[in-house]
């Protein structure tokens, strides 16, 4: 599949999340769809990693998004979404770890069907992580239209971090 485009509509899937609760401190709540159709309307900032807890995306993509949340929030974004082809789970108990709590939903696509759907999924068999996961991304989704796409061509965070999706604001 090609890759999205900016000026192309979002795939309508189905997410999985659990709502961020801190009576659960301990425990993970029970998972929640997020259908990417509740974008309708919105400016959401999406981003995907491949892989939660991974030292790239714990260590720099999603603090620096938690980091900067105001001031994406101030460029008129609605929500931020962290995307991983792990479990809601998994993702939820990220999200505590880094105690992004409300501001950034967790999302999991366990199936990848987003990231294959839009043409943003990489093999990475090779390090043990499957071969469905998430290439490094960040959109910005304006009424379920992609209006930017920044995808990393090698490690690191550069056009997929907030400061590149801030720039483009």
């Amino acid at each position: 599949m090609a890759q999205i485009q900016i000026g192309d509509t979002i795939p309508i899937v189905n997410l999985k999340y659990c709502p961020y609760d801190p009576k659960l401190a301990n425990a993970c709540g029970i998972p929640q769809v997020l259908s990417t159709e509740s974008f309708k309307g919105k400016k959401v900032v999406l981003f995907g990693v491949p892989g939660a807890f991974t030292p790239t995306c714990n260590n720099s993509h999603l603090p620096e998004f938690h980091e900067k949340f105001s001031d994406l929030a101030n460029k008129g974004v609605d929500t931020v979404v962290c995307l991983s082809t792990a479990d809601a789970f998994v993702m939820d108990a990220w999200g505590k770890w880094t105690k992004v709590n409300d501001k950034i939903i967790m999302a999991a696509d366990g199936n990848g069907e987003f990231i294959q759907k839009t043409g943003l999924s990489q093999d990475l068999t090779k390090m043990g992580m499957g071969a469905v996961r998430s290439k490094r991304f960040a959109m910005v989704i304006d009424d379920l239209k992609v209006v930017y796409i920044g995808v990393e061509s090698a490690p690191g965070v550069t056009v997929s971090g907030a400061t590149a999706v801030l720039a483009k604001l």
